[in-house]
């Protein structure tokens, strides 16, 4: 096999004007509407992401179990020896491809809430169990109920099947690298070059948007307060905008400089730097407590997996549901299609098991292990008495307990601060894959020009910076919104049930893997 060997992508599709003005049209819009009536429209917003979360939130429950099952299926299988996007060798050492997978998928939420969720959910017990909340009975719950939003399933959605069907259409088939080749198997392919394949794309790149330029505007709430709390810096919006404008010239930097560069040195440099702050907790903090809660929190999870993965409304309340499981996998569910073209593009040359497995499996295994760690430490520190989190966590305040839970951690002020460096480049490294991600959809291939991704990357820190200025919870309002642009984007992911098992064995045969049956020979 070589890179003769396949009919590659096309050189240029030119760029998607249509799926571009579509994009930028909405983040005006919003801003529009949210600076002349933010209340209305939140109250809208609130209103149908409500009823989402009560009516679809099994549809999206279901689709994430079906992708890792599909999943897990395709990499044990024969076809998981095929090799992606028509290479012989990784264009990217394991180490830098794993730093880039771990950094940039679900890295910047998951570090937001690893400190504060578990604590959360000790002191609140979440339905799918019955202990005494912040009692030790509740301690593994909390941890597995967090596991189960930022474990197996979160992950799978973003990269196990549907790269393989973007990287099948794009590196195999020569089709343009957007969410649309998604459909290809679906719909008639003359249906999706023309508006209604950029109208798909266009609303792939809103979910994306809307679910980025949240963690942007809540990184700069964040860091503002950690920073006023630890070395006394002014709190207020212009902290707040300089931050977002800090953040904003690291990721654009890293997004312009490209994969092989920006964004793999600072996805490298920030894992090294999250294995340094866990080297610390882990040895340093209280190592026997981590490790017993970790052992029955994966177990917790692992036998309470489909309970927690399916949970309605006949056993946990509207309002728990729409604000944590469901909030969740919408999230990722529109993060889905760009994610995918990021995966697919990073993996290009790795087998569909290897890419398969580390992010489906291995990715959220470290995630558990992140989570315990902080959000353990976090627990810890309740039990014993050395902070109080109850009142900052009712009302939702995870900056406040992930400044509480990193002061207490060993080193004190040192580990707070390299826990909010490691968050700001958690986002950073979010920032400049999708800036990237969202780029190669408009321009349809894998280099993307520069212009395009410095246009996106700064877009997005304007939107957040706009949404600061004019307050009415606009950020909050936009994380709402993420749950309705769920419902189309599920659709778009649906078809990689069964297209991508198909682009997977139709790797192998083109690969002399399987024959005609589909079996290996």
């Amino acid at each position: 096999m070589s890179d003769s060997s396949s009919p590659g992508p096309r050189d240029n599709p030119g760029l998607d004007r249509l799926s571009i003005a579509t994009s930028l049209g909405f983040v005006i819009l919003f801003l529009v509407a949210t600076a002349l009536a933010g209340p209305r429209i939140a109250d809208l917003i609130a209103a149908g992401f409500t009823w989402t979360a009560v009516n679809l939130g099994a549809v999206f429950e279901w689709l994430l179990i079906a992708t890792f099952v599909i999943a897990l299926g395709v990499a044990a299988g024969p076809a998981g020896n095929a090799r992606i996007g028509g290479i012989d060798r990784p264009e990217l050492g394991t180490f830098q491809w794993l730093s880039i997978i771990l950094c940039t998928l679900l890295a910047g939420g998951g570090v937001f809430f690893a400190a504060g969720e578990p604590v959360y959910h000790y002191l609140n017990t979440p339905p799918a169990f019955d202990s005494a909340p912040g009692t030790p009975e509740a301690v593994p719950h909390a941890l597995a109920q967090s596991f189960m939003h930022w474990g197996f399933l979160a992950w799978a959605i973003l990269g196990a099947l549907t790269a393989l069907v973007l990287a099948r259409a794009h590196y195999d088939l020569g089709q343009p690298l957007r969410p649309r080749a998604l459909l290809m198997d679906t719909l008639p392919r003359r249906w999706l070059a023309g508006p209604l394949g950029s109208l798909v794309d266009a609303i792939c790149v809103i979910a994306v948007v809307a679910g980025t330029v949240g963690p942007i505007g809540f990184l700069a709430t964040q860091l503002g307060y950690g920073l006023h709390m630890l070395i006394g810096t002014p709190e207020g919006l212009a902290t707040q905008l300089a931050i977002v404008a800090l953040l904003g010239l690291v990721y654009v930097t890293s997004a312009v400089t490209g994969i092989t560069r920006g964004i793999q040195w600072l996805s490298r440099f920030n894992v090294i730097l999250a294995l340094v702050i866990a080297a610390v907790v882990f040895v340093f903090g209280p190592t026997r407590f981590l490790i017993q809660a970790w052992s029955e929190a994966f177990g917790a999870y692992l036998s309470g997996f489909f309970t927690m993965a399916t949970q309605s409304t006949l056993t946990a309340s509207p309002g728990w549901l729409k604000w944590w499981t469901i909030f969740f996998f919408a999230w990722f569910i529109g993060y889905g299609p760009l994610m995918a073209i990021f995966v697919a593009r990073i993996s290009r040359g790795r087998t569909v098991r290897q890419m398969i497995v580390s992010v489906a499996v291995l990715a959220p295994l470290i995630a558990t292990a992140w989570f315990t760690l902080l959000g353990g430490s976090g627990i810890y520190g309740q039990m014993t008495g050395a902070f109080d989190l109850t009142q900052p966590l009712a009302a939702f305040k995870f900056d406040v307990a992930t400044l509480t839970v990193a002061q207490s951690l060993p080193g004190g002020t040192i580990t707070a601060l390299a826990v909010l460096v490691l968050t700001a480049i958690f986002v950073a490294t979010t920032g400049d894959s999708m800036s990237y991600a969202i780029s190669v959809v408009g321009a349809g291939h894998d280099n993307p020009p520069t212009w395009l991704r410095a246009f996106w990357g700064i877009l997005m820190a304007l939107m957040a910076a706009a949404l600061l200025v004019l307050g009415n919870g606009g950020i909050g309002v936009l994380q709402q919104f993420i749950v309705l642009t769920a419902i189309p984007v599920s659709l778009v992911l649906l078809p990689s049930l069964w297209a991508g098992p198909r682009a997977a064995h139709a790797m192998a045969r083109d690969q002399n893997l399987l024959n005609r049956h589909g079996t290996s020979d």
